[in-house]
């Protein structure tokens, strides 16, 4: 079995609470695309956990494999594995790998990060990692692999050719060059590709040789669909493909592998950064959104922007991605709120339309058509039965599924673990909710 999850909106979906519950049934978890610009945090008990480079399935003891398709910052990584030793989590050879061909983030990526955001008169809101560069610098051809630390001679030729055109680069852009790469730090750097060599391993013949046996693997994405570089709203995206084909490519797996999709979708809207956002609040709802939802960047800090959950987005990951099941997170932040709405549709020049525009210009214009029901004040957080939930919040999750003609597999009603309720997607929906006249509840 291949499963490939993904977030459906703008990231930030809940997709490390996920992983974390859903790797003890599979064997290995595998990271694919996007760099420590990224953040996933796993609540388990008393103890809160953020991730950025490693798969949050270790947690359980699964396997975690972090593939070519990532860019990797060995300094993020060396420290998340020491705070995970230095918290009883195992890690060794055993049941972590990265491959060698995966592109380091390097110095001077970061360098120019930095002054890329600063010199534009519109920010992209990045989040200054070097992501981008790293990446360019990959299709480039101009990349320096994690393999290439574990060779000396081969890591000073390579960084010897780069060099000099990189620090030219920094200082065109109002950038000091002489303040870039250190010989310290070139030593640092492989000094931590000494270190991480025990964990190398080609994480395409991993995963292909797993599956032939038959066992299990779940392929985790960063980010959001709406974020990827081609798909998402551009220019206000990541540098990576964050969709669900980008696992075959991003760890060598062939797409006849994939057996099924997951896809994550908050109950409402977050995106951190600038970009279209239809359906932002600027109320005490938003307000409570992100207060209630702790909408604050795990990477960064920054205040995420919120709003109401939007359909017709949802339907375009949903045909980006081939989701055959979602999982719907965070449910419970709605709780207390007097009234519960879906953008259902967009106002675009006047016409209604069910779908987003391909253009970021036109997305930007569009406005939301709501359909809104009345809220609950419920808790929610000690549910464990679909049932058992206020009966406007089973109908809030049975509209996304019969609208979007996929069923919602799991429902998040808390940050904990076991703040989970596990539908049966087999289950007799109410005939309240009708997708055709799109007449809500």
């Amino acid at each position: 079995m291949f499963t490939v999850i993904t977030g459906a909106q703008f990231g930030d979906e809940g997709k490390g609470k996920i992983v974390d519950l859903l790797a003890e049934d599979y064997d290995i978890v595998a990271r694919f695309q996007g760099g420590d610009n990224a953040g996933h945090t796993v609540v388990i008990g008393e103890e809160t956990y953020k991730l950025h480079q490693i798969p949050s399935g270790i947690l359980v003891g699964t396997t975690a494999l972090v593939g070519p398709g990532v860019v990797l910052n060995p300094f993020t990584l060396t420290d998340e594995l020491n705070m995970l030793k230095s918290r009883g989590i195992f890690v060794d050879p055993e049941n972590f790998g990265i491959d060698p061909k995966a592109s380091i983030i390097m110095p001077y990526h970061i360098a120019m990060d930095a002054l890329t955001e600063t010199a534009q008169k519109e920010r992209i809101g990045t989040t200054r990692k070097g992501i981008a560069y790293a990446y360019s610098d990959r299709i480039l051809r101009n990349e320096i692999r994690l393999g290439d630390l574990f060779d000396e001679n081969r890591f000073y030729e390579k960084l010897n050719q780069l060099l000099p055109a990189k620090k030219d680069l920094i200082g065109k852009m109002g950038g000091n060059p002489y303040d870039l790469f250190p010989d310290e730090e070139a030593k640092r750097l492989l000094k931590i590709g000494k270190e991480l060599e025990d964990y190398a391993v080609d994480v395409s013949y991993e995963i292909n040789s797993s599956l032939r046996a038959g066992k299990k693997v779940l392929a985790e994405g960063a980010q959001g669909s709406m974020l990827d570089v081609i798909h998402g709203t551009q220019k206000y995206v990541t540098s990576s493909s964050t969709i669900a084909g980008s696992a075959c490519t991003g760890l060598g797996v062939g797409p006849s592998q994939v057996t099924n999709t997951i896809g994550l979708v908050k109950a409402y809207m977050t995106r951190v950064g600038n970009g279209p956002l239809p359906t932002e609040l600027n109320d005490e709802v938003g307000v409570h959104m992100c207060e209630v939802g702790h909408e604050y960047g795990t990477t960064t800090g920054r205040k995420r922007r919120c709003g109401w959950i939007d359909i017709p987005m949802l339907k375009k990951s949903i045909n980006l991605n081939g989701y055959t099941e979602l999982v719907l997170t965070k449910l419970d932040v709605l709780t207390g709120l007097e009234t519960t709405k879906m953008c259902v549709a967009y106002e675009l020049d006047g016409e209604r339309i069910d779908y987003p525009p391909a253009m970021s210009e036109d997305l930007e214009r569009c406005i939301p058509i709501y359909g809104d029901n009345e809220g609950w004040s419920e808790p929610l957080g000690d549910i464990r039965n679909f049932y058992d939930l206020p009966e406007v919040s089973r109908d809030f999750i049975e509209y996304i599924e019969k609208i979007c003609r996929v069923p919602i597999s799991y429902v998040s009603v808390g940050p904990e673990r076991d703040q989970t309720i596990k539908l049966d997607i087999n289950r007799q929906r109410d005939t309240r909710c009708n997708p055709i006249n799109r007449q809500l509840f």
